[in-house]
């Protein structure tokens, strides 16, 4: 019996960012990150460019900061810091062999920052009940892994097939659409729309985070972004600005001209041959 072939896997990547704080706030508590790591050290990347996966993973993630002031801010700058502590140790180990290894890794991730913001709303009055909501993507050869909780989101766009949400919102407006009580009309207009069942920090004593993993092949496309992305704009016109120029910035701008009522934030990501 001949061996079988060697798995192709997709060995770059490029990328697009872009953060807008609204039309009508003051303050942007929204915050990404992109950076990649070796077992060595950690890189952060600028809000565009391209890399390759054979000696490094890569991770990006958005933040929505919550708390009124500028606590929201801090909180989010807190869930994208704490990232880099713990996933430079897991360098080299592919999602096809670990198996749930990776659960257990986004999931001690999720838990530090957790409690990290946690801690600082019991020590700090002016930051009481501070949270953030994260979503994150963790690229390795073949694969995008995924950690998430609150209502950021992060989509696929496979080349061959559509739009797909991947995570799923926090809430109980999330949960009615995801079961096909509510259509997006409804849900976009639900008066509780914005409230959260889970997010880093807020008061919780506890968090389950939603986990998981996606194939990826060279074409596909990802998109993390926050509430206010998709408060501009609808699936149908997502799905075609993401499949369009990989540039985030005509994503945000079109949605702040169509709503801007929140910090808007999108990050575009391309599997490359």
């Amino acid at each position: 019996m001949e061996p079988s072939p060697a798995p192709h896997f997709p060995n770059s990547l490029r990328w697009s960012g872009m953060t807008h704080v609204g039309r009508f706030r003051r303050n942007n508590e929204d915050a990404f990150l992109a950076l990649n790591f070796d077992a060595r050290e950690v890189r952060y990347l600028g809000k565009s460019g391209h890399g390759s996966l054979e000696g490094a993973d890569f991770v990006f993630a958005v933040s929505d900061g919550m708390g009124g002031a500028r606590s929201g801010e801090f909180a989010s700058k807190i869930a994208v810091e704490k990232i880099t502590r713990l996933l430079p140790k897991s360098f080299g180990m592919n999602a096809q062999s670990l198996d749930s290894g990776f659960e257990d890794i986004l999931d001690e991730l999720f838990d530090r920052i957790h409690h990290a913001i946690s801690d600082l709303g019991r020590h700090y009055e002016e930051c009481r009940g501070m949270g953030a909501t994260l979503s994150l993507a963790w690229f390795m050869p073949g694969w995008m892994c995924f950690g998430h909780i609150g209502d950021s989101r992060i989509y696929y766009l496979p080349q061959d097939g559509g739009m797909t949400q991947v995570t799923h919102d926090h809430s109980h407006v999330g949960w009615l659409r995801r079961t096909g009580q509510i259509n997006e009309r409804e849900a976009r207009t639900h008066p509780r729309r914005s409230a959260l069942a889970q997010s880093l920090g807020g008061g919780a004593r506890s968090i389950d985070p939603h986990i998981g993993r996606v194939s990826c092949q060279p074409g596909d496309r990802f998109l993390i972004c926050s509430d206010g992305l998709v408060d501009g704009l609808w699936d149908r016109r997502l799905d075609e600005l993401a499949r369009g120029e990989l540039d985030a910035t005509r994503l945000v701008l079109e949605a702040v001209a169509e709503s801007g009522r929140d910090n808007t934030t999108a990050l575009l990501i391309e599997v490359m041959p």
